[in-house]
């Protein structure tokens, strides 16, 4: 019914009335098993600014959302599920002004119109948008391309063999998660190349991603001649 936030904010508010500590499931944009559940930063979002709760000193003084929407962005590309525009928070349209009045209000003062701040939800990094050219880095890029993406982050590369070894790992981290890849993912790659290689490929850090697959290939008949064998000296 769409009041799952709703009846987990009242639920936690009757619990901490008769003096116990309250513990709210949620999950990052609502996505589940199943429907009704309660979103993570709408149910935060909540207890900080609208249930007269934290004034009372009973939130949890950790709790941090400054990587909501970053969090909340990650799992909808993660899943392939949008986020809806109208979403409290880090929906497209959650700090969306049009009309003159209202627009005219925010500049002046945003508590005029919204109750919280954007910069409090991470939402204040500049995000990088292509209105021109769009050069996509994924499992078919060239070396050019993936520079150009790369140019964006302001990381450089020693030279073609560094960034042809990045470039690699990045196609097939590509290919792992079947979806874009984002900033974070990019320079964690660059920056780490040897974690992200055992992360994604679990290939001997010896043994390029061009080789990997001779190599398993290479093990998997030499398995089956060891089963051959094996069951040859057993029927003996």
């Amino acid at each position: 019914l769409g009041m799952a936030v709703a009846n987990s904010i009242m639920g936690a508010k009757g619990v901490l009335e008769e003096g116990q500590d309250a513990l709210i499931n949620t999950t990052v944009n609502s996505m589940g098993e199943r429907a009704g559940n309660a979103d993570l930063v709408s149910t935060i979002l909540s207890l900080k600014h609208g249930a007269d709760i934290e004034e009372l000193g009973l939130v949890d003084t950790r709790l941090d959302l400054s990587k909501a929407w970053k969090i909340a962005n990650y799992a909808s590309l993660a899943f392939g599920i949008p986020i809806p525009v109208n979403q409290p928070g880090v929906g497209d349209n959650a700090f969306a002004h049009e009309s003159g009045i209202h627009a005219d209000g925010a500049l002046k003062d945003h508590k005029n119109y919204e109750l919280y701040d954007y910069n409090e939800l991470g939402r204040g990094e500049t995000i990088l948008i292509e209105t021109g050219r769009k050069i996509t880095t994924g499992e078919y890029s060239g070396i050019s391309a993936f520079k150009h993406s790369y140019n964006h982050f302001n990381v450089q590369f020693k030279n073609d063999k560094e960034a042809r070894q990045i470039l690699e790992l990045v196609r097939y981290a590509n290919v792992h998660k079947q979806r874009p890849l984002v900033k974070e993912e990019f320079v964690f790659i660059a920056e780490y190349p040897k974690i992200a290689s055992k992360i994604l490929t679990m290939v001997p850090p010896n043994i390029s991603l061009e080789r990997s697959h001779h190599v398993i290939a290479k093990k998997r008949v030499e398995k089956r001649t060891e089963e051959k064998k094996l069951n040859i000296v057993i029927k003996d």
